[in-house]
């Protein structure tokens, strides 16, 4: 029963039309390397990056205006087929490791990570590439999202949604985004 409970406290987030690009790269696709970059490697691109849940994810915070990311994290390719302006930031021109940035208004709306950069972790310890029991026995009970080809654990907290992707029993990702929105990507 409180499977249920849980579901009528959380209804079914409705599916939105994201970047498809994105959605390849956590399937591991390598759509992603064939997307036009601006000249140049983002250099200043975390080594690894850090999840501070509800809070920033690679140093990028939600509502940071895009010149500020940009300042922090150099040059990055643009999203062509994005529904919303979203630029990545990889440690190589045309590598799939990375950074996602997602905009609206000219600020951060979303920011997550592709595919599965070495080294990203949380304060608390988590890193990719950890099993997903690890994940839940150190953060408990979060809400499952089913993604098409992996999923979402997710959990709201001031003002944002922080997502722990999973693909096949593993942590592939970490995602931030706006409370309560659609984590799959």
């Amino acid at each position: 029963m409180e499977d249920a409970d849980a579901a009528s406290r959380n209804p079914p987030i409705p599916a939105a039309a994201y970047c498809v690009s994105v959605r390849r790269a956590l399937l591991g696709s390598a759509a992603v390397a064939a997307l036009a970059f601006a000249a140049g490697a983002a250099a200043a691109l975390p080594r690894p990056g850090v999840l501070v849940p509800a809070s920033s994810l690679g140093g990028v915070r939600l509502g940071e205006p895009a010149a500020q990311v940009r300042a922090a994290l150099g040059a990055h390719g643009v999203c062509r087929g994005c529904l919303l302006p979203t630029w990545y930031f990889t440690y190589r021109r045309f590598d799939q490791h990375g950074l996602g940035v997602e905009l609206v208004g000219g600020r951060v709306s979303a920011v997550y990570t592709l595919w599965q950069p070495h080294g990203w972790r949380t304060p608390g310890g988590l890193v990719l590439g950890m099993t997903q029991n690890q994940v839940t026995g150190q953060l408990g009970a979060l809400l499952p999202v089913t993604c098409a080809g992996y999923s979402a654990l997710v959990k709201d907290a001031g003002g944002a949604r922080t997502a722990y992707y999973i693909r096949n029993g593993r942590l592939w990702g970490f995602g931030l985004l706006l409370a309560k929105a659609d984590p799959c990507r």
